[in-house]
């Protein structure tokens, strides 16, 4: 029995498409278009196609997108006061500061300078604890795209065994939270957990999130238990010639697909979901802002 496979590329065009229903009625039964601010500091490549791609995104859902690069060596002093300007401008209900940032400057202090209310990557101190308290947040992008695809899976998560594999702040601590919030026992394990293999045979959903290539074998994986992998890895691949590598998540795939009911490859699983929901937040805070409903199916 060949596990299904989480199609993250249909899943993220789908919840496109839902954004972009939603901004279209935003605009013609309110005259309100969504605005979504990305800052970039530094060249760093990854992060350039990054923002590219996010500025497109946001462009085809028909939200505003607006984009600002600055120098590697602009003083925190002024990205800063970007931010402030940003917050200030009714225009903009989304900003998203691009990380890494330059090591001068302190990704926490810029971080929680953003309105949490415009925090669309959900890491600001405000929305990590009313994350954690249940209350109404902005959600972080790629652990809001695990639920949802988990949701899709199985509709009701109440009751289940869940294994987070993965303490980060970005994902494994938030998509802890949300999995408690949809009544799962969720358990957080890490590279200091001791016999990981029987904690995660355990589960009914395995999140890895750990960074560690191809870590999770299919042994560990209780038969019919669905598999989200966050993991983004590049390897060697000498089978395609010198010098040449691929792709792969946290568990190996082709072993962990024999025995799970549903898994999410690695490339085009949990990866394009994650623009797919920073649209998805931008939409939600663009409706909260002007105390209108949120969109169904785009928030946690």
């Amino acid at each position: 029995m060949a596990a299904r496979i989480i199609d993250g590329k249909a899943f993220a065009a789908n919840v496109r498409e839902k954004v972009a229903g939603h901004v279209a009625r935003l605009k013609a039964d309110h005259d309100i278009t969504p605005g979504l601010a990305v800052v970039l500091v530094g060249e760093d490549p990854a992060s350039q196609v990054y923002v590219r791609n996010k500025g497109k995104q946001t462009v085809e859902c028909g939200m505003q997108s607006f984009e600002h690069k600055l120098p590697d060596d602009t003083p925190e002093a002024d990205l800063l006061a970007l931010v402030q300007q940003l917050n200030a401008d009714p225009a903009v209900h989304g900003i998203l500061v691009q990380l890494p940032l330059p090591s001068h400057m302190n990704s926490d202090a810029v971080i929680n300078a953003i309105d949490p209310a415009k925090d669309v990557d959900g890491f600001h101190i405000s929305n990590v604890g009313l994350l954690g308290t249940g209350q109404k947040s902005m959600v972080p992008c790629t652990p809001l795209g695990c639920l949802m695809m988990l949701r899709d899976v199985h509709g009701s998560l109440s009751g289940m065994n869940a294994v987070v594999i993965g303490r980060s702040n970005i994902v494994g601590k938030p998509m802890a939270q949300l999995l408690l919030g949809e009544s799962c026992t969720v358990t957080i394990a890490h590279s200091r957990t001791k016999d990981l293999a029987s904690v995660v045979r355990g589960a009914d959903i395995v999140v890895a999130a750990v960074g560690r290539p191809q870590m999770v074998p299919g042994d560990w994986i209780k038969p019919g238990a669905t598999v989200i992998d966050v993991g983004i890895n590049r390897i060697d691949a000498p089978e395609k010639g010198e010098g040449k590598t691929r792709l792969v998540g946290d568990v190996d795939y082709d072993s962990c697909a024999e025995v799970a009911g549903a898994i999410t490859p690695v490339p085009g699983g949990v990866g394009p979901m994650t623009i797919a929901c920073l649209l998805a937040n931008t939409v939600t805070a663009c409706c909260r802002a002007n105390g209108l409903p949120e969109p169904e199916g785009l928030t946690a």
